[in-house]
């Protein structure tokens, strides 16, 4: 499935992977309790919580960016044909992720740039495919931008250190390795401008080295959030970390810093994970903040 809109001259597709009632709240955000849900039931309800199963919506999601000549895509989503069985929901998947690529005009062989919020496995998989007995990028033309500080907490094996959540896995060696290997990938930092349209931002926390990326183009702005924001719940409750962030504290400080600029730009929030519409706006509510849903 895919879903278009423009920002000024910039057009963003959405591809979804997959979608569904998939997390026990208790798992995904281990600090929240049934009445935290409640209390902001008409956020989460029906697009993001099911209250009867008790189950957060989890959506796969990334985004296919054509500007000017440029095709790019962000993120890479669970992949097709990835081992992942300590994670029954995404071993071996099989979808038509491709074919809906194509649809979108975006061809593998077309796209120029790949850039990656995080390395965790839900994020990287369709950067190879299985070809010939091996993983070979599937976007053959494309650079792939790297965050350096994930990609050297991963070579230096830190992510299997005592204590550390691990979700980045054998990913790394399937999604990313392969990528290095074929001299395909490039190490970004903050700061940095990619394909003359995407600003590089920090987002430490979840992850040591996620990045967001700001696209401007004719006076409107989005933000491509990653994993900075797992549900809407975040937005009116920035202090909520999910299970998988690594530097709490600095999550949480990235978080509140990233719902500031994004409220004071009145930038169109692109995550990865939101069930419908997927995507929208921050806006400021009191000494808060609320979401407003996009409409396509």
């Amino acid at each position: 499935m895919m879903q278009s809109r423009m920002i000024g001259d910039v057009k963003v597709t959405r591809i979804l992977e997959y979608a569904g009632p998939t997390h026990d709240p208790a798992f995904l955000f281990p600090e929240v309790d049934r009445q935290v849900l409640e209390e902001h039931q008409a956020l989460m309800a029906p697009h993001h919580w099911v209250p009867h199963m008790n189950k957060l919506i989890v959506t796969i999601q990334f985004w296919v960016v054509h500007a000017g000549d440029n095709i790019i895509v962000v993120d890479t989503g669970v992949g097709n044909f990835k081992p992942r069985a300590g994670i029954p929901r995404m071993n071996m998947l099989n979808t038509l992720v491709r074919e809906w690529m194509v649809a979108a005009g975006a061809p593998p062989e077309k796209v120029t740039h790949v850039v990656l919020t995080h390395l965790h496995a839900d994020h990287v998989g369709w950067n190879t495919t299985w070809q010939d007995g091996r993983w070979v990028p599937t976007f053959p033309n494309a650079k792939y931008h790297i965050p350096k500080e994930d990609f050297v907490f991963c070579r230096e094996g830190k992510n299997k250190e005592p204590g550390v959540i691990d979700v980045f896995g054998d990913a790394f060696f399937d999604s990313v390795m392969p990528i290095v290997d074929e001299g395909l990938g490039v190490m970004i930092e903050p700061s940095r401008e990619i394909a003359d349209c995407l600003i590089v931002e920090p987002a430490p926390g979840h992850s040591p080295g996620q990045v967001a990326f700001r696209i401007r183009s004719q006076g409107e702005e989005g933000l491509f959030c990653g994993d900075i924001f797992h549900s809407p719940l975040q937005i009116v409750r920035p202090d909520i970390n999910s299970g998988y962030c690594i530097w709490a504290d600095t999550a949480r400080h990235t978080r509140l810093d990233f719902l500031n600029r994004a409220a004071d730009r009145e930038a169109l929030l692109m995550p990865v994970h939101f069930g419908e519409p997927h995507c929208g706006y921050i806006r400021r509510q009191g000494d808060g903040f609320c979401f407003e849903p996009a409409t396509w």
